[in-house]
């Protein structure tokens, strides 16, 4: 059986991403760190259009429990392969550097960069023995120009990208894929409290975006149709930078 991991797959962009991948034919893995009632509402979603997965609980953040949850995931498959891996476990903690407190710093960098380390560096071996894998980081416009009162999280989004070009080369050979996804203002939870109105004004195509428009190119990426592209960072963000 081949399965995706999805990282903060239980609500916004980390939901859509589980339903097409679920659509291309692959049972999901669906992590997530504390809410536990919105990943089984998305496992409930994808038994509905007739898929399958299951839940896996764990801090992206720390190794321990990275390692502990997908070693003993592998101990319960040993006969399945965790096929395409989407890094999507994100949290926001805005503020102007100046203001800034280290936790606030360190909880971003812990979460998106080191979070994408220890979980990419443990399913690695896997792909590159099975000479197959995807991996899709989902990183974000603040990565690419970055973006004031975010200097944390523009940090962590740009280092992803820097190591998926890296890891992009290491890894080719051995026929598997890293790129990465970098969506605009896309409405989910983490931008409620953003002043839609003012920002879309900002924006070419005059709106945000939807978690189901940055998942159609996750699961492009996560398929065989993309087995020539790698080292690649596609923006979804309606036109906003370019």
């Amino acid at each position: 059986m081949k399965y995706g991991l999805v990282t903060g797959g239980s609500r916004g962009i980390g939901r859509a991403i589980a339903l097409a991948i679920s659509k291309m034919g692959y049972r999901v893995i669906i992590n997530y760190h504390s809410n536990t009632e919105a990943a089984e509402e998305t496992l409930r979603l994808i038994r509905a259009e007739g898929g399958d997965g299951e839940l896996l609980p764990f801090d992206v953040s720390d190794e321990q429990q990275v390692d502990q949850a997908l070693l003993q995931w592998e101990k319960d498959h040993p006969e399945d392969q965790i096929e395409v891996l989407v890094n999507n476990a994100g949290i926001r903690k805005d503020n102007l550097m100046i203001f800034m407190q280290n936790e606030d710093w360190h909880s971003i960098i812990n979460t998106h960069l080191n979070g994408f380390f220890y979980t990419t560096r443990r399913l690695l071996k896997g792909m590159l023995t099975k000479r197959y894998g995807r991996i899709i980081n989902v990183v974000s416009l603040s990565g690419i120009k970055g973006l004031p009162g975010q200097t944390n999280y523009s940090a962590a989004k740009a280092g992803i990208i820097g190591a998926s070009k890296a890891l992009a080369q290491e890894v080719a050979p051995r026929k598997v894929t890293v790129n990465c996804v970098a969506p605009g203002f896309i409405h989910t939870d983490m931008t409620a409290e953003l002043p839609e109105s003012e920002l879309k004004t900002l924006i070419p195509m005059g709106r945000f975006g939807n978690p189901e428009e940055v998942a159609a190119v996750v699961a492009f990426l996560a398929s065989k149709n993309a087995s020539y592209i790698t080292g690649e960072v596609i923006s979804v963000n309606g036109g906003l930078y370019t």
